[in-house]
């Protein structure tokens, strides 16, 4: 593209090509960031569309996943409200992401360590036989389900328990030496 630019015989016409010479950086401007708008937006599309193809994740595994955290939210917080539930659930796969603990939903659940010639279990319920392990009510087990499905696969969170990986009820006392960050219904979260 070549301008031919006469000289000018008044001050309109330098305004005149003053603004064509704006007009035309601009649209070269324009042009330029339109084109690197598209390529971040493909760029982007791939890079989601590849971590949704290359997913290790089946039926058959995500609904173990989900019957493992169910159970443990029944077991853990049958008895506490709606946000009681979310918050176990929630520490139940914030350790599964947590490199100190396993990366597995079910392998957290059922985690047992030795300590002492004893084994302890992450999660009381599973070494305490005489609750025994098939939930006996089954509205709160349905509950539990729809909260498991909330924060497993719809990612629903309190923001509050974001790094939390530790509870107990509010009549044990622990004395840990973690910093707590919530109390939701009977339970102490900490992080």
């Amino acid at each position: 593209m070549s301008f031919i630019v006469k000289k000018p015989n008044n001050e309109m016409q330098i305004n005149q090509i003053a603004i064509l010479f704006v007009s035309v950086i601009f649209m070269m401007l324009s042009l330029i960031v339109s084109i690197k708008l598209l390529n971040w937006a493909i760029d982007y599309r791939f890079s989601k569309s590849a971590n949704l193809t290359n997913s290790n994740v089946t039926a058959d595994y995500r609904e173990k996943q989900l019957n493992c955290l169910a159970r443990n939210i029944y077991f853990e917080a049958g008895n506490q409200p709606f946000e009681g539930k979310v918050a176990v659930a929630q520490v139940t796969i914030n350790r599964s992401e947590h490199e100190g603990f396993p990366g597995d939903i079910c392998q957290v659940v059922y985690q047992k360590n030795k300590v002492y010639d004893k084994i302890l279990c992450q999660f009381s319920w599973y070494c305490d036989r005489s609750t025994g392990t098939k939930p006996l009510n089954n509205e709160t087990y349905i509950e539990s389900m729809v909260v498991a499905k909330k924060v497993l696969l719809e990612g629903f969170r309190l923001p509050s328990l974001e790094k939390a990986l530790y509870f107990h009820a509010d009549y044990v006392k622990p004395n840990w030496n973690k910093e707590k960050v919530a109390k939701i219904g009977q339970h102490i979260f900490y992080k």
